[in-house]
């Protein structure tokens, strides 16, 4: 009875930043072994053993991990859920950080773990579709990339921007079907 009241009381509390720490570690490692074991985790974490205990005495209060002393450690399914949402988060910061802003892979990783945990859910979508944007509309591209981190470095200099314009404007028009080219805007979409 009082076990039940604990766990109760646990999963009313938030998840803390480390605890999903420990549970995208956990989901990554069930991604490439079949069975996990505290030392696994410690390696993973780079933390001691007995740390590692602890929280998963913890996550299995909250009804996250399947877990009893010295057996393996499972997720349940709500674990594998906040998991595998904390791979996600933190593969689209890192690909948002290193392919877009051109920051250097180590500390955009590191940046998306700290971001991973702050952004909501809507912030998170408006970022996938930001990063979906860029990707696909005709003013993209690997040198537009280029340019950005050129304006980074140099700051903002107008006569490269109007280069650029001309010569995107340019790179567009050949894009365009012959037959759109005569239309007005009247008859688009």
């Amino acid at each position: 009875m009082i076990e039940a009241q604990t766990r109760e009381n646990a999963a009313d509390k938030p998840l803390t930043s480390v605890m999903e720490d420990y549970l995208e570690a956990i989901f990554d490692l069930s991604q490439d072994k079949k069975v996990i074991r505290v030392k696994d985790i410690a390696r993973r974490m780079d933390v001691k053993m007995p740390t590692v205990t602890s929280m998963l005495k913890t996550l299995n209060e909250r009804g996250m991990v399947h877990y009893e002393k010295y057996e393996y450690i499972e997720l349940t399914r709500e674990g594998f859920e906040v998991g595998s949402e904390m791979r996600r988060r933190h593969e689209l910061l890192r690909e948002f950080l290193t392919e877009i802003l051109r920051v250097e892979p180590a500390t955009a990783d590191e940046d998306a773990c700290k971001m991973e945990h702050a952004l909501s859910p809507a912030t998170l979508d408006s970022l996938t579709d930001f990063i979906e944007f860029i990707r696909t509309c005709p003013r993209t591209g690997e040198s537009w990339l280029n340019y950005f981190e050129e304006y980074r470095l140099h700051g903002r200099r107008p006569e490269k921007c109007q280069a650029r314009s001309t010569s995107f404007s340019c790179e567009f028009k050949h894009q365009i079907d012959p037959a759109e080219v005569g239309r007005g805007t009247d008859d688009a979409e």
